[in-house]
């Protein structure tokens, strides 16, 4: 899927994996400082054992990403919501929340963040008093 956000240029929204470069989007997120540390391998294996994704692209480039962790019935977790700093506030994010939601229906959708709160309360999230977390053992796990 598509969308064009003016300036002659359009955006394709790939919930589809197969045609993602790994290595790109991995120097890409380091080079926005959204980098969390995975190497190519465990972005991919990340991605593909989620439950929805989806990578927003400018000619095969990524600009854009946001994946959804999910037990299919009630309780779902979004996760790795990123978009490159030069086309930030041009709706990319919006877009690829909605496409992820529109997957969720009937589920308690939970996302953790400390920058983006009014972005999230725009599309209906409502901050929440608690959250706990833990890292098991080291964090990632070596692949």
């Amino acid at each position: 899927m598509s969308k064009e956000i003016g300036l002659d240029i359009e955006i394709e929204y790939k919930i589809s994996l197969d045609e993602v470069d790994w290595g790109e989007l991995k120097s890409t997120l380091s080079s926005d400082h959204f980098d969390n540390g995975r190497s190519p391998a465990q972005l991919e294996e990340s991605f593909r054992n989620s439950y929805a994704s989806v990578v927003a692209q400018i000619e095969g480039k990524p600009i854009g990403t946001a994946r959804v962790l999910s037990d299919g019935v009630c309780n779902a977790y979004i996760v790795d919501v990123w978009t490159l700093s030069d086309y930030r506030h041009l709706g990319i994010a919006r877009h690829m929340m909605e496409i992820l939601l529109s997957q969720l229906q009937g589920q308690h959708v939970y996302l953790f963040t400390d920058d983006a709160v009014g972005f999230y309360q725009k599309l209906g999230f409502e901050p929440q008093a608690i959250g706990m977390g833990k890292v098991e053992g080291t964090w990632l796990k070596k692949s």
